[in-house]
């Protein structure tokens, strides 16, 4: 499993570079595809839709168990809301026996963090807002918790065209424990062409565009904006 970072080529790591062309076969989501094609010319790709992490895995496994060298992309980390907790549950179930290797790539909260300045300083919890695969009862419990521990707070997957409500009520829950002027970045499309960022505040964040490519963080109670920075405090004595 190899993680491409973000988006931009800038920004995988030689190892991850290494490990696409050393290998036979690249699957992935057709637009993390895209992404590194140019990279990668001359393999055999066999990309797929949204939602089809599960095929996607078992035609890596198959093609794998035939002899063929696989690299299964996932943006950002594969650990990280990406291909290698699948895959690796796949062949615990089955109790298959695969060479697997996991090369990490930079997450888009970090990303994203860095293109805000340093609002990851202390300690942060991430939440995806997709409740595709988690019940949404789970996912508020979290943002409460969260929330109420004061912690720096992630969102992954915030709105879709089929989930727009979530990030309203993930705001007003929020609001429960947190002053409005709170500091919160939303990046959309990190590193990729039409990047944005933008600096605001908890009450007015929703009224910015936010979509599946946007990371959004919240900041704790430490938390403050100076010039075009979201600094989180981390306790040192000045």
């Amino acid at each position: 499993m190899v993680g491409i970072g973000p988006g931009a080529k800038i920004e995988m790591s030689q190892r991850a570079i290494d490990a696409l062309q050393n290998s036979e076969i690249i699957v992935g989501y057709q637009l993390y595809v895209d992404l590194i094609a140019d990279a990668v010319p001359n393999k055999r790709i066999i990309a797929s839709a949204m939602r089809k992490e599960t095929d996607r895995a078992k035609t890596a496994i198959q093609e794998a168990r035939a002899g063929k060298t696989v690299a299964i992309i996932s943006s950002g980390d594969p650990g990280v809301y990406g291909m290698a907790g699948l895959v690796l549950e796949m062949i615990s179930k089955e109790n298959i026996h695969l060479a697997v290797e996991i090369i990490s790539g930079i997450p888009a909260a970090h990303a994203a963090a860095a293109a805000l300045g340093a609002p990851l300083m202390h300690d942060y919890a991430v939440i995806s807002l997709s409740d595709l695969l988690t019940p949404w009862e789970t996912i508020e419990k979290r943002i409460q918790s969260a929330a109420d521990a004061d912690f720096v707070i992630v969102l992954y997957n915030p709105k879709s065209s089929q989930r727009d409500w979530q990030i309203e009520s993930t705001a007003q829950t929020i609001l429960r424990y947190r002053l409005p002027d709170t500091p919160v970045g939303i990046v959309k499309d990190v590193t990729r062409e039409g990047e944005t960022v933008v600096i605001t505040t908890l009450d007015k964040m929703t009224s910015y565009p936010i979509d599946m490519t946007t990371i959004i963080i919240i900041g704790n109670s430490t938390s403050f904006v100076y010039h075009d920075y979201i600094i989180t405090k981390r306790g040192y004595r000045l």
